[in-house]
């Protein structure tokens, strides 16, 4: 039972922004599922090169999964899955046909104080059923998306991941890309810059990028919306919609 949360190559690497970049986390259980059969999504808002802090997350907008074309509704399947203090979400379901199941979630917009913005993270994750290598390149219809132009399941360590950023099913030209991974290796950055990747994509609003280690890695286009949204004190402040797109690369042993 749910119960609401408070709210308080074609692209150049340009250098990285600062320590402690938001992501919104939609990652399976696995990405690819060669039998099909149950799958678990975790979402959490968090920075995950870090490890954290997790931000409080509020019931989402919008949970769902779009497979062979059909959109399917999850947000009743949704657990809470709290991490410390902060509010987090689970769902279970099972994929018993061939196909990619893109899994998407439209959380509730945060507030961030320390930036004075809004935040809407729309975040979506493949997992292939079946190991079918269909249907992987379908896009969901989100205001903000990246569409994968290469297969965004089975990858490498060291394999390339390109996508076309998209804003209302337009490419967003020269759009600029935050990278992380979840650190699950406890890599030790040896400055604040090498924990956020920062690449912009090309006229046509694609980028590439190699994954140097394995694990999962999140893609987030960061474009402010047209729109302001009033702040908890009254302000007018502007608000960040994020395309993410998570990829697990897995080691070559």
């Amino acid at each position: 039972m749910i119960r609401p949360a408070c709210l308080l190559f074609t692209a150049a690497l340009v250098g990285a922004s600062p320590a402690a970049a938001h992501f919104q986390e939609i990652i399976p259980s696995a990405d690819v599922l060669p039998d099909g059969g149950p799958v678990t999504v975790d979402l959490v808002f968090t920075h995950p090169f870090e490890g954290g802090p997790v931000m409080n997350m509020a019931v989402p907008v919008a949970v769902g999964v779009v497979k062979n074309g059909e959109r399917t509704d999850l947000l009743g399947a949704l657990e809470e899955a709290p991490q410390g203090d902060a509010m987090a979400y689970r769902l279970t379901t099972d994929l018993e046909t061939p196909g990619a199941a893109i899994f998407y979630v439209e959380p509730e917009p945060y507030f961030e104080p320390a930036e004075g913005k809004f935040i809407t993270h729309y975040a979506k994750v493949v997992v292939d059923s079946y190991a079918s290598g269909e249907g992987w390149d379908e896009s969901v219809g989100l205001p903000v998306e990246i569409v994968p132009l290469s297969r965004p399941t089975g990858l490498w360590t060291g394999n390339a991941f390109t996508g076309v950023v998209t804003r209302g099913g337009k490419p967003v030209p020269f759009a600029e890309i935050e990278v992380e991974f979840i650190n699950d290796h406890g890599i030790e950055a040896p400055n604040d810059a090498y924990i956020t990747q920062v690449i912009k994509a090309d006229a046509n609003g694609t980028f590439s990028y190699a994954m140097p280690v394995s694990g999962w890695w999140g893609f987030a286009a960061l474009i402010e919306a047209d729109a302001p949204m009033t702040a908890p004190d009254g302000r007018e402040v502007p608000v960040e919609e994020g395309a993410l797109i998570w990829v697990n690369a897995k080691p070559v042993e």
